[in-house]
């Protein structure tokens, strides 16, 4: 069974726009990414499955039944997705009551490894610790 065309892209594309809104540093943002990512992890599994007709004995031929564990496993992806989106709403909201905004701030030792990372960056930009070519 080959996938078809229209799957692949609409799945390629929940992906890329997905991961592209869980690198902001919004919370609002992050949880449509994460939206996103699940509803292209949903087309995926679809996309694995067999068509055909209702899978139940007697009423169709065994042969062309459609397979009924991706229906199964994008039901329960789809509980996962509501509970994930459930926490992320929460902590969006309790963030915006705290602070004013759902901005996530950079902690003590993110600055520490980054100030780490520039210092071992020499003036050129390139790598202090490297020994230069002969």
């Amino acid at each position: 069974m080959t996938p078809n065309l229209t799957y692949v892209v609409v799945v390629g594309v929940l992906f890329a726009s997905g991961v592209i809104l869980l690198l902001e540093r919004s919370l609002t943002r992050v949880l449509m990414g994460m939206v996103l990512l699940a509803n292209g992890v949903n087309v995926l599994i679809l996309a694995g499955g067999r068509y055909g007709g209702p899978p139940i004995v007697g009423t169709t031929p065994q042969d062309e039944m459609s397979d009924p564990l991706p229906q199964a496993m994008i039901l329960t992806a789809i509980v996962i997705t509501l509970g994930l989106t459930a926490f992320l709403l929460a902590l969006a909201y309790r963030s915006w009551r705290l602070v004013g905004h759902d901005e996530v701030q950079d902690d003590i030792e993110d600055r520490r490894i980054i100030e780490r990372a520039e210092r071992d960056i020499g003036p050129g930009g390139e790598d202090t610790d490297e020994e230069p070519a002969p």
